[in-house]
């Protein structure tokens, strides 16, 4: 609960988004949350889909946010950018929530977020929020659905984050080469990090349900690999560690996709035996990879087809933007610490803080 002898300190909402139907039901959950108070002082929504005359479509908000809601146009380069362009619209607030448009923060996020910005030590640069992903009930989850579960567990994500102001502008805001959704996050969390930043985590809650998807979803997904390659220029190459982030199966990709192109290289060439045994590897590579997404799954036959077709694809597109990847950043140098903090002083009792150090 919230302590009267401490109130709350002034905070702004950044949500950019994409003009995306979900946008009012966070909205409209924001309003519930904070109707009794402890509501931000300005709600910037940053559209990155600006019309054809550079202005911000109009969108659907609560009529109770409209006084303080401001709507800003993006450069349509992705979330990194149109949260720096966010934080700028804000205005001098001392703490910025940053919100994905398709959350729904709980019934309870307007008090608990002001207990968590009170609670925050002077040298806390970020308190997350605690994700949860709702899972259908009474079948296994696709592997869409186990993608989209991982935010629960993520270490740092920007679905619901609150920023001090100092620490941002410390660091330069988001990283604007991380055009994707994926990594920006963690980019920014390592440079406060190693700046002598605390991220702490908070006791909101917050609900990221499970957008729909088609079948080639996983496909497009791969081209976080080439932000994975950003991520080893600015961070060294044990950032996944540091992170708490998944090592993924590069180089389980790398191998079948190698297989498949020895397999092509040698049938050009006429050499048979080698073709077929490079084939053989490439399809056990390949049906091992797609026994292990059918497995946790509901194995449905829909499941299965697309899971079946997606791991004949992914292993080369995985390949591929991790080339792509190598060759647009390899001019990147070591990112710079976010300047440290003006002062330390000594966290509330009782106050948990999670920091990771190289």
């Amino acid at each position: 609960m919230l302590q009267a002898s401490a109130p709350p300190p002034p905070y702004a909402i950044v949500v950019p988004t994409l003009g995306r139907p979900s946008l009012r039901a966070c909205l409209d959950a924001v309003a519930a949350a904070t109707a009794s108070g402890h509501g931000p002082v300005r709600i910037v929504l940053v559209h990155d889909r600006p019309g054809p005359d550079g202005a911000p479509p109009a969108l659907d908000v609560p009529p109770a946010l409209r006084p303080i809601t401001t709507v800003v146009a993006g450069r349509g380069r992705g979330p990194a950018a149109a949260r720096n362009t966010g934080m700028r619209a804000a205005g001098p607030v001392p703490w910025i929530v940053f919100l994905d448009d398709d959350v729904v923060p709980g019934r309870g996020w307007g008090e608990d977020l002001a207990s968590d910005l009170v609670s925050a030590s002077r040298d806390t640069a970020a308190v997350t929020a605690r994700i949860d992903v709702p899972l259908p009930a009474g079948r296994r989850p696709t592997d869409w659905e186990r993608n989209t579960a991982g935010l629960a567990t993520a270490r740092w994500i920007t679905a619901d984050m609150a920023f001090r102001r100092e620490a941002l502008e410390a660091a330069g805001g988001f990283d604007e080469r991380f055009r994707r959704a994926f990594r920006e996050d963690a980019e920014l969390a390592l440079r406060l990090i190693e700046g002598g930043w605390v991220l702490a985590p908070g006791s909101r809650r917050t609900t990221h349900p499970v957008r729909p998807a088609d079948r080639w979803i996983s496909v497009r997904l791969q081209a976080g690999n080439a932000d994975d390659v950003l991520m080893c220029r600015l961070h060294g190459h044990d950032w996944w560690g540091r992170a708490g982030a998944p090592r993924g199966r590069l180089p389980r990709h790398a191998a079948v996709t190698s297989a498949a192109a020895a397999a092509v290289g040698c049938a050009l060439v006429g050499r048979r035996r080698a073709a077929a045994w490079c084939a053989a590897g490439w399809l056990v590579g390949t049906a091992e990879f797609a026994a292990a997404r059918i497995a946790p799954g509901p194995r449905t036959r829909s499941e299965v087809v697309t899971m079946a077709a997606t791991s004949t694809v992914v292993p080369a597109m995985a390949v591929w933007h991790w080339l792509r990847g190598t060759v647009v950043h390899r001019r990147v140098h070591r990112a710079d610490p976010a300047a440290p903090p003006a002062s330390r002083s000594q966290a509330p009792q009782g106050t948990r803080r999670e920091q990771v150090r190289s």
